[in-house]
């Protein structure tokens, strides 16, 4: 029998704690093929919330306690995944809400797409019959939709569609692989860190629907603004899509000045100009995308990888020139010439730019298989 840890960070919960473990219980009682058991992880809370847990585990052997300081619901959950890797077995671990936000009967769920091959499964509230309050407030709306249309659009992973959800189950390889590097994330951007973590480790992730309710006891801890700063700068820092981005315009201004200084200083050939600005660019965007933008899963260095590579990543970009050419031309001859810089900007931009990034990662800088 397979065991699944629930992990609970608690600060001041002693209104929802025995309710929510109650509950859970309940569940683990139905399932035949796996043994649930829950770790609490409580943040020094002063309002009784770890005797009550204590007095729960007097008749309950599957019932832990890890007593921390309070450090944020990132640290929470990295104390707690390493206890439970060293002390509980798991195989599955959850992450949930200690504040009933989270319906503990959907856990059958999240466990049914593991044992169909998830390695990990997000509790979503933004696809088919998953759901936010009706009666959140309009600015909570808006940083949790508006959130996570930012952070899909800066990763370049449309599929996801609830990033910052804080219900999920994970395979224990999955939190082996990330569980150090999330030490430093201390508050709710955790959540955005492990999965991106989780995805460039190639782990195959899935969805259940959850309805989300907001907590009928206590008080919320989450930071908005807070949050929303640390989730920016995180994309920002670590899209493999906003970094390839950034190379390539770097690599633009590279083509230009290098043709300028050929052609217009050097009095070179036009031809012979481009030529070498075009190549130059190219040699410039292939290294810095391979050490930079998907360093993640950069090629070996080996010569034979690196040729075979190069020369993938120059058909490519021929093939991108070959769109661009014949975009503009056709806009152009439909349109008229005058605005030809207008149709160069969304052809990059909405044609060129995601093309290329995904021909790369399917082509060139493929995922790694995992390691279990």
């Amino acid at each position: 029998m397979r065991v699944a840890v629930v992990v609970i960070p608690t600060y001041n919960e002693a209104s929802n704690i025995k309710q929510l473990i109650e509950q859970i219980f309940e569940v683990g009682q139905k399932l035949s093929k796996w043994k649930i058991k829950v770790l609490v992880v409580d943040s020094s809370s002063p309002d009784n919330t770890a005797n009550i847990v204590k007095q729960l585990k007097k008749t309950n052997k599957d019932i832990h306690l890890l007593l921390t300081k309070r450090e944020g619901l990132g640290k929470a959950y990295v104390k707690g995944f390493k206890y439970s890797l060293n002390n509980l077995e798991p195989y599955v671990l959850f992450e949930m809400d200690a504040d009933l936000s989270h319906d503990p009967k959907k856990i059958p769920e999240f466990l049914k797409k593991i044992e169909e091959g998830a390695d990990f499964v997000l509790g979503t509230r933004y696809s088919k019959g998953g759901s936010i309050p009706k009666n959140w407030a309009f600015h909570r709306k808006l940083f949790s939709v508006l959130g996570n249309i930012i952070i899909k659009l800066g990763f370049a992973k449309p599929n996801i569609s609830d990033w910052t959800t804080g219900y999920r189950a994970l395979k224990s390889w999955v939190v082996i692989k990330f569980v150090d590097k999330a030490e430093k994330y201390s508050g709710y951007v955790f959540q955005v860190a492990t999965l991106d973590e989780s995805l460039k480790n190639n782990a195959r992730v899935q969805e259940v629907p959850i309805d989300f309710t907001d907590r009928l006891e206590g008080v919320s801890k989450i930071n908005s603004i807070q949050f929303i700063i640390q989730t920016l700068l995180y994309v920002l820092f670590n899209s493999s899509f906003i970094k390839y981005a950034l190379v390539g315009a770097s690599s633009a201004v590279i083509d230009f000045g290098l043709s300028f200084i050929f052609i217009e200083i050097l009095k070179s050939a036009i031809w012979l100009g481009t030529l070498i600005s075009v190549e130059a660019a190219i040699i410039y965007n292939f290294l810095l995308n391979n050490f930079w933008s998907f360093s993640h899963k950069k090629i070996e260095a080996k010569k034979q990888s690196y040729a075979t590579s190069f020369f993938k990543f120059n058909l490519i970009q021929s093939f991108s020139l070959f769109i661009q050419i014949s975009g503009i031309q056709i806009l152009a001859n439909i349109f008229g010439e005058k605005y030809w810089y207008l149709y160069k900007f969304f052809i990059l931009a909405l044609i060129i730019i995601p093309l290329t990034y995904f021909m790369y990662n399917k082509f060139i800088w493929k995922s790694k298989i995992k390691k279990q």
